[in-house]
């Protein structure tokens, strides 16, 4: 019986290769230990009732983990050539957790996409990458990933994250819902053509899938159930030589409460470019996001807004085989909030520095080391990952200061 299925299923494979003109099975399998450790401080003053007043208190944590150079993934993907210049394409790339083999392909949420291209473009259905999101990554010596994450990708990831969030019911998962941060579900997406002497750009608009009723007051009254999720963005850029460089601007729909007239919605823009001297290749970046909320009542209480502003530096210099990597991050949240007799709130910002080292044993296969350390202030609360600040312990409240995190590992590609 087991000798019948693998047949079967062999057969099968080679019926989808051969309606291809190629397909593909790809992947990256990467692991590290990584070292977390996240500090708070004491911000009560010592009374007689407080027997337990520390100055700080620390919490920590060594795992091995995976994707600390390069996101672990397991994908196929595949093109059939239409003639006239026309070609259908297909990919399915699944998020794998090697260090503790919990997800494998469960899901293909890093990218699920079927498309058509030609001397027109290209036009991309499924789940995939958001404009906005580009920038973040390209412009990163570190990719996004690790402990060497900028800050503005750190920030957000929650600052976009749906109101009343999303999550799966499958424990280890990964939650291809709650945010449009990364990736958006459900979009359309159009992309120039690369004959374009270096200009390049695309635009996505992603369904919220949610229920319209008639009349609307037959919508059920369910926070977040009309709207969110809807997603709208583009990019453009140009990329000549040693020479990138690209804006996007995008929107998305993070809440709803559809009988009293609300909307929020983040809306991000931000600006990056990089230049390659050869040895040495800069990077930077600017970002400006905005949770915004929308009132269509016509008695509201008057809502604020809340920005998000966040600048990146960094380098890579190669050095034989390997690669240096540098970089500095900023965030800044303007939480708009007027002053008072008592003076003015002072805005939560944060500030990273990461530094890492590549070396490359070939083409595939690389070991590499990053460290990185986070300062907080006014109450930002990010982190390089690991356990949670503590923010109250024996009657003290506490303020997120720092975190401070490395990693050591090997990436392999295939």
């Amino acid at each position: 019986m087991k000798k019948s299925l693998v047949a079967l299923a062999a057969l099968a494979v080679a019926g989808v290769a051969s309606a291809q003109s190629s397909v593909t099975l790809f992947g990256v399998v990467d692991a590290a230990v990584s070292g977390v450790s996240n500090k708070s401080d004491n911000i009560s003053f010592p009374t007689l009732a407080n027997p337990f007043y520390v100055d700080s208190v620390k919490t920590s944590r060594t795992e091995l983990r995976n994707s600390g150079y390069n996101s672990s993934r397991l994908g196929f993907r595949g093109t059939e050539d239409l003639g006239g210049g026309l070609a259908a394409s297909f990919w399915l790339e699944a998020p794998i957790s090697n260090d503790n083999g919990q997800e494998g392909i469960a899901t293909f949420a890093r990218r699920s996409t079927v498309s058509l291209s030609g001397g027109f473009g290209e036009i991309r259905l499924g789940r995939d990458y958001t404009p906005t999101f580009w920038n973040d990554t390209v412009f990163d010596p570190f990719g996004t990933n690790g402990v060497g994450t900028n800050l503005i990708s750190t920030a957000n990831s929650s600052f976009g994250a749906w109101n009343g969030g999303a999550t799966t019911s499958v424990p280890g998962i990964t939650n291809v819902t709650g945010s449009n941060y990364v990736l958006a579900s459900n979009t359309v997406g159009y992309f120039l053509p690369p004959n374009l002497g270096g200009f390049y750009g695309q635009v996505m608009y992603g369904f919220h899938e949610r229920t319209k009723y008639d009349p609307g007051a037959a919508t059920p009254d369910v926070l977040n159930s009309q709207r969110t999720g809807r997603y709208v963005g583009g990019r453009f850029g140009y990329a000549n030589g040693p020479l990138d460089v690209a804006a996007s601007y995008g929107q998305s729909t993070i809440g709803d409460d559809f009988f009293d007239g609300i909307t929020t919605k983040v809306k991000t823009f931000n600006l990056g470019a990089s230049y390659d001297f050869g040895v040495v290749k800069l990077f930077g970046e600017y970002s400006k996001a905005k949770n915004e909320v929308d009132n269509e009542a016509i008695f509201f209480t008057p809502t604020t807004d809340i920005d998000l502003k966040g600048y990146l530096i960094g380098a890579t210099v190669p050095v034989g085989p390997g690669l240096i990597r540098v970089a500095y991050s900023a965030v800044k949240y303007d939480l708009n909030v007027p002053a008072t007799l008592f003076g003015t709130i002072d805005d939560p910002k944060a500030n990273k520095f990461a530094i890492g080292y590549v070396h490359n044993l070939s083409k595939r296969t690389a070991l590499y080391a990053t460290v990185a350390r986070i300062r907080n202030k006014n109450g930002a609360g990010l982190t390089v990952g690991g356990p949670s600040f503590v923010t109250s312990f024996g009657g003290s409240a506490f303020q997120p200061k720092t975190s401070t995190g490395y990693d050591f590992g090997i990436r392999h590609a295939f």
